[in-house]
């Protein structure tokens, strides 16, 4: 299938989805103030950390306020599309409609990923945007293309390594029917991705390098925006969501083979 029509496709589940999402304009209203109010908790959090000392890890508060930027951003992109998609595949595998998504004419990693939208994620998305914007302003941040470029660059790995970690954890659904616990540790974790890296013990960084990578997550690309990262840190995010992304890829059709579809 050609690239336009999985475009012309996922077009129709993006107005599918704010028009289901529309029909309850009172939920949209609570889900913005329900968004403001966590980024404000999350900002008031951070300020008692800093309450008794000018920066930790070597992070003024200024320079933190960017990590929580990115988080939030992060945080709204899961609930726009991977909460709402991946939490069904449990769905599909008992109730057999997997094996309908295998039987369309479009790729079935795409259509079970990207299927349903979750409008009022997209409120995180923007608020975490303008507190970006106020951060380059108090941080005196000077933008041009190039500045842009590795911004959005690492905010895409970011993107790509936190849909790979859900992806897999979701696909061991095809063998493992109760993954819900699995996904909030996930999400438990990410949590600590609100903190700069270096504010942690050296073994806590090597965790949260290899094993659940927080640092090329949300320290990296603050580091890019601050332009504290080194080259060869941006290059290794690329080349991991790279292998993040072809592994979960190449774990799905993995899994698939031992799905037992409905009618056998």
């Amino acid at each position: 299938m050609k690239i336009s029509n999985y475009i012309k496709i996922y077009s129709l589940f993006l107005s599918t989805s704010i028009a289901s999402e529309l029909e309850y304009k009172t939920n949209v209203i609570i889900d913005f103030i329900t968004a403001i109010l966590s980024l404000i908790g999350s900002i008031f959090l951070l300020t008692i950390f800093f309450q008794n000392t000018d920066n930790i890890g070597g992070w003024k508060f200024e320079q933190a306020l960017i990590i929580q930027g990115i988080y939030t951003i992060l945080n709204g992109i899961t609930n726009t599309w991977f909460n709402p998609n991946l939490t069904e595949i449990v769905k599909h595998i008992r109730e057999g409609t997997l094996d309908f998504i295998l039987l369309k004419p479009i790729d079935s990693q795409f259509f079970i990923s990207l299927k349903k939208i979750a409008p009022s994620g997209f409120l995180e998305i923007i608020l975490g945007f303008a507190l970006l914007i106020y951060c380059i302003k108090i941080n005196q941040i000077t933008i041009n293309l190039g500045f842009i470029i590795l911004c959005l660059t690492t905010l895409c790995c970011s993107v790509g390594i936190l849909y790979s970690l859900w992806f897999l954890i979701s696909t061991t659904t095809i063998w493992f029917v109760k993954t819900w616990n699995a996904t909030e540790v996930l999400r438990s974790f990410l949590y600590i991705g609100r903190f700069p890296l270096n504010s942690f013990s050296i073994s806590l960084r090597v965790f949260f390098s290899i094993f659940i990578p927080i640092a090329f997550i949300t320290t990296i690309p603050s580091e890019v925006f601050l332009g504290l990262a080194q080259l060869w840190e941006i290059l290794i995010e690329i080349v991991v969501s790279g292998i993040f992304l072809i592994v979960s890829r190449k774990f799905w059709f993995f899994a698939l083979k031992y799905y037992t579809s409905a009618s056998s």
